[in-house]
């Protein structure tokens, strides 16, 4: 294997980089979707105007989060010729490390079964829209 085909921990943080870079996007759908939403509302009517608020309140933080996760995202993929620092290869074998690993591995299962389970119910609600 050539040199430059090494796998480097920077290439590694450059290859993750999708992850925040997808859930940003998603983030700013979901922030649009609330903002949308919100032109729908009757503001002549008290719970119109909480919901509005509620709206407002929460697509704002969204669009924040949004943000953020693609600055991260931006700046996990510059480090893609991050050069390879020397590693303590005892520490790297500690239990914390695997098990911080597999809580990530499980967070994102859990991601998966929540976005598979979900998108049934807003394939519907996109079919009500169209009836």
């Amino acid at each position: 294997m050539d040199q430059q085909d090494d796998w480097t921990c920077g290439k590694g943080l450059a290859a993750s980089a999708v992850l925040p870079e997808r859930l940003g996007a998603v983030m700013a759908a979901m922030a649009e979707v609330l903002h949308v939403h919100m032109e729908a509302l009757d503001l002549e009517d008290d719970d119109s105007r909480q919901e509005y608020e509620a709206y407002r309140r929460v697509s704002r933080q969204l669009g924040q989060i949004a943000s953020h996760l693609d600055a991260s995202a931006r700046e996990m993929a510059a480090y893609r010729d991050l050069p390879m620092g020397r590693h303590d290869m005892e520490a790297m074998r500690r239990p914390r490390v695997r098990e911080s690993f597999e809580a990530f591995v499980g967070r994102k299962q859990e991601l998966l079964t929540l976005l598979q389970e979900s998108i049934e119910s807003d394939r519907e609600m996109l079919e009500q829209m169209d009836g």
